[in-house]
């Protein structure tokens, strides 16, 4: 007689195993523990065979039958479903260990160890939070373009563009070490690299009119926070460095008997040299005694190892009222020192553009010396400082250089 899930429920177990037929094939082997085995016993080849279909009730007895259905029509083909259950097995633990995400991992762990731990740090960051959600399960070499830069086109839709173009970087870099070691054919990487579009004349946000700047010194003057964070914002406007070589900034690197910082350029990997301002030299020897035993000019955790975050400049401004999207960021006193400096104290926008380290055209390209110019970018540093503290007190503002 056919099992009903009444009759199942009312089975009661034995001293030994035993078994209750239900049709063509299908039976519920029970254990003396009490628990109920769903199996079917086949032939195939000749040969009697059984396989298990799951444990009652977690596999109810509609579910049984609905298997017992499949595994016929595999049988009925001649086809073992015994061993089609271990090929499809062995395909899925072949799947996941090639998936993207476990290939990915291999290699940021292998290529990490060229790299900062900062930088480490944020490849890995990028991966889990917006490449494995969408294909790191996908075995690797099913991935196809579009579904990369539709994982690409999420990150581009907030507005991250530049991480969105080094998502697919890193995702090439991945399949090409695949294609090394032979689990891919191809990068599908290559066709999709240019889809992303640079945004057009990205520019920080500054404040170029000095009735606007000497409002912000005052402000920085104004400013309330720790003595490490109070004595960066000052030091920002009067060497005008890329945030992050303000923040990393090391004692070793600055002698403050000759007044200069020298360090290397992270972005262009060359040297730079900043002559140093009274009034710069001033505050360094001030925060000297606070953190001068550490590595880093500008340490504020209790790690000395490490600088302040890469926000705390901008979080200082907005503390002070500013909008670090339309008026000023730490970059932003780039700008302010460019543009001021040429437009009002009339300096030769070639030696503003080598103190700002960049590359300066000139009749063999562009070039970069850290000392060219060095004479007049010492007495420039140190008149932008004065011109500073004369917006500061309130001094008159000195007009645009005549064409």
């Amino acid at each position: 007689m056919a099992l009903s899930d009444t009759k199942i429920r009312t089975i009661k177990p034995k001293d030994k195993p035993f078994k209750i037929s239900d049709e063509r094939g299908l039976f519920l082997l029970v254990q003396p523990t009490g628990g109920k085995l769903w199996r079917l016993k086949y032939r195939i080849d000749g040969k009697e065979k059984s396989l298990s279909l799951g444990i009652y009730p977690d596999i109810s007895l509609a579910d049984a039958r609905e298997a017992r259905d499949k595994a016929r029509k595999l049988i009925a083909v001649g086809d073992d479903p015994s061993e089609v259950r271990k090929a499809t097995k062995a395909t899925k633990q072949d799947r996941a260990a090639n998936s993207f995400e476990v290939i990915a991992r291999v290699w940021l762990n292998n290529y990490s160890a060229n790299l900062s731990l900062a930088t480490a740090e944020k490849n890995l960051r990028l991966f889990e939070r917006d490449i494995f959600p969408w294909i790191g399960n996908r075995p690797i070499a099913e991935l196809k373009p579009k579904e990369i830069l539709d994982t690409a086109r999420r990150i581009e839709a907030r507005g991250a563009v530049d991480t969105a173009k080094r998502a697919i970087q890193l995702c090439g870099q991945v399949f090409q070490q695949a294609v090394i070691d032979e689990k891919v054919m191809s990068d599908p990487t290559r066709d999709i690299r240019r889809a992303i579009k640079p945004l057009k004349d990205k520019h920080f946000a500054s404040l170029t009119d000095p009735k606007d700047v000497a409002e912000l010194l005052r402000a920085i003057d104004a400013f309330k926070g720790s003595f490490v964070v109070m004595s960066a914002i000052r030091l920002a406007p009067l060497v005008f460095v890329r945030p992050v070589e303000l923040r990393k900034a090391k004692w070793v690197d600055i002698d403050l008997d000759a007044k200069e910082w020298r360090y290397l350029v992270t972005k262009t990997n060359t040297d730079h040299l900043v002559p140093l301002s009274n009034q710069a030299v001033d505050i360094l020897r001030e925060l000297h005694p606070l953190t001068g035993s550490n590595d880093f000019v500008f340490q504020v955790g209790n790690d000395p190892k490490k600088p302040m975050s890469d926000g705390t400049i901008n979080a200082a401004l907005k503390r002070m009222g500013y909008d670090t999207k339309t008026q000023i960021t730490g970059h932003g006193f780039r700008a302010m020192a460019r543009t001021i400096l040429h437009e009002r104290l009339s300096i030769d926008p070639y030696i503003i553009e080598h103190q700002l380290a960049h590359a300066v055209p000139d009749n063999l390209g562009g070039a970069y010396n850290r000392t060219k110019f060095i004479e007049q970018r010492v007495i420039m540093m140190q008149q932008w400082a004065d011109y500073l503290d004369e917006l500061r007190a309130g001094a008159k503002v000195l007009p645009f250089k005549q064409a």
